[in-house]
């Protein structure tokens, strides 16, 4: 007989943890009634997400046979486990876990209810050896409601005389209905009282723990079995209150899982029959396409449409706690655009509409967004990159091409691209951070989503009536466009030599390389290594990355440039794993797994990316080599776990069984990672259309077949420049009205000038500079006429021979 206890011993519990981010599985329904969102990993359910998928309410909750004390098995650890989906890019899993020991098997399907908050998981016992009355089934639930494992409180109550598991915290409930009979229930705190412990020792649960307050806490009850009830079903609701939550849990197992699971069904095959039929038109041996398209659907939000998270996973969550809040389940505005490219891939534009409505929301009033942010666009994060206010506006010319914009919807979208152009001029080329949100400076990946945005922005602005702001933009993006070999490339160095080519694009180069020949000289900081860090020669760090330049139009795939930093990427950083190649972020990564497999506990080393596979491959069709990129393409499905879920990296050392760890397969980062999806997406309808999906017409016409270049050299304080090529016009460009006092070689003719506006927030002049011969020299300075005053110094430029 279980003893009755009321309050469980062992406060507070051990520190909560996350569990694995090895995700086989992740699921919401369709339509705005259900406000959750589930996660499945090692045969079990993991994170379930409520009221929004940026806050995660359970660790997991999974099952635990027992036969006396002699035989304890718990199913995520002690069996084999198998999952599929119900149908072809429909997340309704089948999980069939099978015993170590071969004494059962465990059959589940897992829902969310489209008509309420609840997850509905179907479960059906199968012995092996001897029958259902030899075994006893009990369920642990691991509540970690409002993103956190402290501070819950979890007890044994009822519904409306319905027996039930709740929990709560910070107002946010949850409980756990049973379609059978609960033979025994306890909560308890982790690690010293949970129902777990006592199943470890004893295979049962003599003591029952009524209630386990403020604290990591468990919730365990063991599932009548009696006669020939081997079937049943969990129902665990969520609520603002507990009466909601058991109210919730109660109704859907009233309405039973076939109910659920059919119209949850029928929603996700309606959703999937509106999408370009890839799978259909060119069919593979593994095919990712309708999975991939369903895994970006399922991370948009409910209540904030349009808000697509990373991914609904918690890196090397296993190893961390409270004090990683945000995990993945945040929103980036470049995974953002990366989704709805997804989307706009795969035939869904209305859902890519919606994301353009919640940038247009959440953007700040200068124009920019934040480095990453919760749904209601709060920061979470405070790092600004460059690129994150610029490919929204690529996301509106995507959008607008794909037919996803009807005629007079484009002007709703201007004031939110003339926000965000004006924040790029005011404050680019330099971004604070790479896209790798770790190094300011001239980056070639942001560089070339800069000079595209502006370019359409351009064009943009003359469709709404505003022909100077389109020239100025395009103007300055002729400018950029003209200055990236003299920010980013090297050539003649060592590594040069070594690798016989003549030069490549870097990784980064520093901000205050504006007027040096090359980012030859100066050091970068390596992030994320220990001891405080250690620093590499700019030139001799190197990244895919400088694909960019092809994939958004600034350069051609034979450009030779691009061809030998091919080469330079190739050596340094490519890898052949089982499933194909794939490539490191840039040499010196220390995001990732340690030697030994620990976990990333804030160094490590940076392992392959298969995103960076897909992005291989899209240059691949540019360059014109489609079959190497359908061979990339098979690499990239290969490099997806058994259910077809694509990782953030991939292991690149030997296999590590312990950790889970093989090489050529997921490391315990982000999986999925909607990116990932996403670039596959893409790149599937770029191979269908025999060129690249997402590149802009605009920049490849402009700088790649008629060979655009600028007339002008530009000063600004950001970027002081001192010389200038021969022949150019010297643009100053400051952020407030002012008057140029300027002269020639020594102050000779000296003249005034004033600035005029753009209408962007920069102010120019343009002094006419084009006749001065190499060794000539310009003088100025600048007379605030807002502030009346002086800038107290003067400045100098040279004239000097070149292009």
């Amino acid at each position: 007989m279980t003893e009755v206890v009321p309050y469980a011993p062992g406060w507070p519990g051990i520190a909560p943890r996350w569990t694995s981010s090895a995700k086989t599985g992740v699921g919401t329904a369709l339509g705005r009634a259900s406000r959750v969102w589930f996660t499945v990993s090692h045969g079990i359910l993991n994170e379930v997400y409520y009221p929004r998928n940026d806050q995660a309410c359970i660790r997991d909750m999974g099952l635990v046979i027992t036969a006396g004390a002699q035989f304890v098995s718990e199913e995520k650890r002690h069996t084999t486990h198998a999952v599929s989906a119900a149908a072809p890019g429909v997340p309704l899993y089948r999980l069939v876990n099978t015993c170590d020991r071969g004494r059962y098997r465990i059959e589940k399907e897992v829902v969310a209810d489209p008509r309420r908050d609840t997850v509905l998981q179907h479960t059906r016992f199968v012995p092996l050896l001897g029958t259902t009355q030899d075994y006893r089934v009990f369920v642990v639930l691991a509540p970690h409601l409002g993103n956190a494992g402290n501070g819950n409180t979890a007890w044994l109550g009822e519904y409306k005389g319905r027996p039930m598991l709740f929990a709560e915290r910070n107002g946010l409930a949850l409980a756990l209905a049973c379609s059978a009979p609960w033979r025994a229930r306890s909560a308890g705190f982790v690690g010293a009282s949970d129902g777990w412990q006592q199943l470890m020792r004893q295979g049962s649960l003599e003591t029952s723990y009524t209630r386990a307050e403020n604290g990591n806490v468990a919730l365990t009850g063991e599932i009548s079995m009696a006669g020939a009830a081997a079937e049943f079903d969990l129902a665990l609701g969520f609520g603002d209150s507990p009466a909601e939550a058991g109210s919730r849990a109660l109704a859907t197992l009233f309405d039973g899982f076939e109910s659920a699971a059919a119209r949850y069904l029928a929603d996700w095959e309606d959703w999937q029959s509106g999408l370009l039929p890839l799978d259909a038109l060119a069919p593979r041996r593994r095919d990712l396409f309708r999975g991939s398209a369903a895994v970006i659907r399922c991370h948009e939000a409910k209540a904030f449409a349009g808000a697509i998270v990373a991914s609904l996973s918690i890196p090397w969550g296993q190893a961390k706690g409270d004090d990683d809040l945000g995990g993945y389940h945040l929103i980036w505005p470049r995974d953002l655009v990366e989704s709805a490219g997804g989307l706009l891939a795969a035939g869904a534009a209305d859902d890519a509409v919606r994301v353009l409505d919640y940038l247009q929301v959440t953007q700040e009033p200068d124009g920019h967004w934040p480095q990453n942010m919760w749904h209601a666009g709060t920061p979470y994060w405070d790092g600004i990159q460059m690129d994150e206010t610029g490919l929204p506006i690529l996301l509106v010319e995507l959008t607008r091409r794909e037919k996803g914009l009807a005629e007079g919807e484009l002007e709703r979208f201007w004031p939110m691209v003339r926000r965000a152009a004006g924040y790029l001029v005011r404050n680019g080329p330099v971004t604070p951070q790479d896209r790798w949100e770790e190094q300011a400076g001239y980056a070639p990946s942001t560089l070339a989503v800069e000079v595209a945005a502006l370019l359409i922005a351009a064009e943009l602005a003359e469709e709404s009536g505003e022909p100077a702001v389109a020239a100025y933009l395009r103007e300055t993006a002729d400018l950029w466009n003209s200055s990236i070999e003299r920010w980013t490339y090297v050539s003649g160095d060592e590594l040069c030599r070594r690798l016989h080519v003549r030069g490549y694009y870097v990784r980064i180069a520093p901000a205050d390389s504006s007027d040096a020949a090359s980012p030859a000289e100066g050091f970068v900081a390596i992030k994320r290594r220990p001891l405080g860090g250690r620093t590499m020669p700019y030139a001799r760090v190197v990244s895919p990355d400088a694909l960019a330049l092809v994939r958004f139009g600034l350069r051609s795939a034979a450009d030779p440039r691009i061809a030998d930093t091919v080469t330079v990427i190739d050596a340094l950083l490519k890898e052949d794993v089982p499933g194909g190649p794939a490539w490191h972020r840039y040499n010196g990564d220390s995001y990732g797994e340690h030697a030994d497999g620990s976990a990333f506990d804030g160094s490590g080393i940076g392992r392959l990316w298969p995103l960076l596979t897909g992005e291989r491959g899209h240059f691949e069709l540019a360059a014109g080599r489609r079959d190497a990129a359908e061979r990339l393409l098979d690499a990239l499905e290969r490099f997806a776990n058994v259910s077809g879920l694509l990782p953030e990296q991939i292991w690149d050392a030997a296999d590590l069984p312990d950790h889970e760890l093989w090489r050529g397969h997921p490391t315990g980062s982000a999986m999925p990672l909607v990116w990932a999806h996403a670039e596959y997406v893409k790149l599937r309808r770029s191979l269908h259309d025999g060129r690249v999906f997402d590149m802009p017409a605009q920049t490849y016409q402009r700088y790649v077949e008629e060979g655009t270049a600028t007339p002008y050299a530009a000063w600004r304080f950001s970027e002081p420049i001192r010389t200038m090529a021969a022949g150019k016009t010297l643009r100053l460009e400051t952020l407030a009205p002012a008057e140029v006092h300027w002269g020639i070689d020594g102050w000779r003719r000296v003249r005034d000038q004033p600035t005029r506006d753009t209408g962007l927030g920069v102010h120019i002049a343009d002094l006419p500079t084009a006749d001065l011969a190499a060794g000539g020299r310009v003088d100025f300075t600048f007379h605030w006429t807002a502030a009346e005053r002086w800038e107290g110094r003067d400045f100098r430029v040279e004239v000097v021979s070149g292009g």
